[in-house]
């Protein structure tokens, strides 16, 4: 017997196990979670490549100029991965996905290596909101690229598994806000000038500590050393990310919940704030140090070390 199984609808069938087992009126073990993170992976990898092929069989290939008719007919070729497949789909087909939908798919690909590798530590709470947002993408994308280029009968036969997922990603996102809501009158009260979204689930519920954070959502605790990996935009080493209080290399610039746009330094150690003029960087080593009380802006910075430094050199000058 045939099997006749179509990638667009080997996708929809692998997100309808997702949506089941991330189904919030049963129990979500470490079984589910497993399975839905497996499934979800195969959905994107099935649905992207879906897309591809419509533009040209060669782009599922991992080397698109090795791609032969013989090879694609027998299925005997390596296939592009999910990063690789964003690439092709944005650069060759001019779709728009945008920062927010690769960084998804992306930590969709890390859960999934590490599933398979090591084991995936991330709790059930975190796993069902990145799922949710892999999920609205991957219905968005369906809508947009797949669906509209089905003919009239596969569109049909596929319509009432559409519905399944479409309302299992209700369930999901009402879970989310269900929980989200809970914290913003509870644990998050009156804590948004110390609240970022969270790097493991996503949700605005990571709530800064001494020489830590703690999500309330997925309750993932992470250490300044972490969060300074996550929300520095220089490399570990650079001066600017050592703090001028503590000297921990753990300053980050970034906004709060409480403040959209209004970006501050932090201390992630020492929970040191400043606002983006009260520092500036030293002219002898690169870190950040508060601006003098008389300074009118034309002065040169200097760090405590670097003119401690220049004032022993001028005093070895002298003699």
């Amino acid at each position: 017997m045939q099997v006749d199984f179509p990638p667009v609808r080997n996708g929809i069938d692998y997100l309808i196990s997702v949506v089941e087992h991330l189904d919030a009126d049963t129990h979500t073990g470490p079984r589910e979670i497993k399975y839905a993170v497996l499934h979800l992976q195969a959905a994107a990898e099935v649905l992207l490549k879906s897309r591809l092929l419509r533009e040209h069989w060669s782009l599922v290939f991992s080397d698109p100029a090795r791609a032969t008719s013989e090879k694609f007919g027998a299925s005997d070729f390596n296939s592009c991965g999910t990063d690789a497949a964003v690439e092709r789909l944005r650069n060759i087909c001019g779709l728009d996905i945008n920062k927010k939908d690769a960084a998804a798919l992306r930590d969709l690909g890390k859960d999934r290596n590490a599933l398979q590798h090591y084991g995936l530590t991330h709790s059930a709470e975190a796993v069902e909101s990145r799922a949710g947002a892999v999920l609205d993408f991957l219905l968005r994308f369906l809508d947009a690229e797949l669906l509209p280029l089905l003919d009239a009968p596969e569109r049909g036969s596929i319509e009432e598994d559409m519905l399944r997922v479409r309302s299992g990603l209700n369930t999901i996102e009402a879970f989310v806000n269900e929980r989200m809501n809970r914290l913003r009158g509870n644990e998050l009260k009156g804590t948004t000038d110390s609240v970022l979204p969270c790097s493991v689930c996503g949700q605005w519920a990571l709530a800064v500590i001494p020489n830590g954070a703690h999500c309330h959502f997925c309750v993932t605790t992470m250490s300044a050393e972490d969060l300074a990996l996550v929300f520095q935009e220089f490399e570990p080493g650079h001066p600017a990310n050592e703090c001028p209080q503590c000297h921990a290399s753990t300053l980050a610039c970034f906004a709060f919940m409480d403040g959209p746009g209004e970006e501050m330094h932090y201390c992630f150690t020492c929970q040191a704030r400043y606002s983006l003029e009260e520092l500036a960087s030293c002219g002898g080593c690169g870190c950040l140090w508060p601006h003098e009380g008389d300074d009118d802006g034309t002065a040169q910075t200097l760090c405590g070390d670097c003119r401690r430094r220049i004032e022993d050199e001028e005093l070895a000058g002298r003699w």
